[in-house]
């Protein structure tokens, strides 16, 4: 069975990434934005399907890419370098702590993160999935702690959590950041809310509220995730 999943523009092998592609990652791929992006910065990127799909949105733009899991970096890099978007995407395999000593003057337009979910709860057995799915609260006092110090005057960061996480990162991100838009994301349109898509700022607004559905039926995708993943996935 082959590990490389084809987009229209570029493929991603993800055979040795813990966390294979999933909606979760295609769509923050084709959602997060900022103004006139120049400069992106994507936070455990994996199998790096994000950054691509931001190379291809945003073709001025510079991404730099952080993976902690050696094993997913290397592929991620592959996927990098196999892509039409190589001169602009930049890996780091290392732990986001670590990166931040090394860029302490860069700034982001843009930052996301698919970050591992699952918060102080039971870890799997095998220490790579535990990586990519398990964090400690910890993990997101520092990231929500650093994200101002990188972020642009008028950048953005989004997130994609599930509904409890979200309200954690809501509540640390009250001391220097600013939610600006709240995207809630449902399976069937009256199913409850399984994701919320967050973007964050360092100027306070109106903070936007959307819902988003993925599904129109069984097996059938909504037009909303039709028309954002157009431009991405062979299927439409």
């Amino acid at each position: 069975m082959s590990t490389v999943f084809r987009f229209k523009q570029f493929l991603v092998d993800q055979n040795t990434c813990a966390m294979k592609i999933n909606t979760d990652g295609v769509l923050l791929g084709a959602t997060a934005s900022a103004e006139n992006p120049k400069t992106i910065l994507d936070i455990g990127t994996g199998t790096g399907v994000i950054a691509l799909m931001l190379a291809q949105r945003f073709p001025e733009t510079k991404i730099d890419a952080v993976e902690i899991d050696l094993a997913s970096a290397k592929t991620a890099a592959e996927n990098f370098n196999n892509s039409p978007f190589a001169n602009r995407l930049n890996l780091y395999p290392i732990a986001i702590e670590n990166f931040w000593l090394q860029k302490q003057h860069q700034q982001y337009d843009l930052i996301v993160s698919n970050p591992p979910f699952y918060l102080d709860t039971l870890t799997s057995p095998k220490e790579n999935k535990t990586l990519a799915k398990h964090a400690t609260l910890v993990f997101f006092e520092n990231l929500m702690k650093s994200v101002p110090d990188f972020l642009s005057p008028n950048g953005s960061f989004w997130i994609i959590l599930p509904v409890k996480t979200a309200s954690v990162i809501k509540e640390l991100a009250q001391k220097q950041l600013f939610l600006q838009q709240e995207i809630a994301v449902s399976s069937f349109k009256n199913d409850p809310s399984h994701r919320y898509m967050l973007s964050f700022g360092l100027n306070q607004t109106k903070t936007n509220y959307a819902d988003f559905t993925i599904y129109a039926d069984q097996k059938i995708y909504s037009l909303d995730y039709q028309t954002l993943l157009k431009d991405f996935l062979t299927i439409f």
